[in-house]
């Protein structure tokens, strides 16, 4: 896989792909239309976020690129990808338990908080793809 130099696009019916990493400076695009909702990216080295209809979906620190990203109810799945470790957050129902997979083994569990946020972080490197699963316990 590779970055997304659209900054985001459909992939497949109902998955998207989002983020470009290798950006020095930030891209933007706003009100990106997919299924009935507006999406709005902010991508670069530092930082890559999603919002989703004006409300957090998704961010991580240092940029990545995300592919078949699919949020739905109880449920986050995604892979990324960047050139070094990253520390992921994303919007999820306000205080629910979740157990995380990291490439389909279970990587423990962790409550929401009151804001519907779980962190969590990812080993990646150059090349490498991370299959990310949350799902509500």
């Amino acid at each position: 896989m590779a970055v997304v130099h659209e900054l985001i696009c459909r992939e497949g019916d109902t998955a998207l792909g989002f983020g470009d990493y290798t950006l020095d400076e930030k891209g933007k695009l706003s009100d990106w239309k997919f299924d009935g909702d507006l999406y709005k990216i902010k991508t670069f080295k530092e930082i890559t976020k999603l919002e989703k209809n004006g409300m957090f979906a998704y961010e991580s620190v240092p940029g990545t690129a995300v592919h078949d990203y699919i949020a739905a109810p109880g449920k986050v799945s995604f892979t990324v990808e960047g050139p070094e470790d990253a520390d992921i957050t994303l919007q999820v129902e306000e205080e629910k338990e979740y157990a995380v997979f990291i490439n389909g083994n279970e990587a423990g569990s962790q409550k929401s908080n009151l804001g519907g946020k779980v962190t969590l972080s990812v080993e990646l490197g150059t090349g490498k793809e991370v299959k990310v699963e949350v799902k509500e316990i």
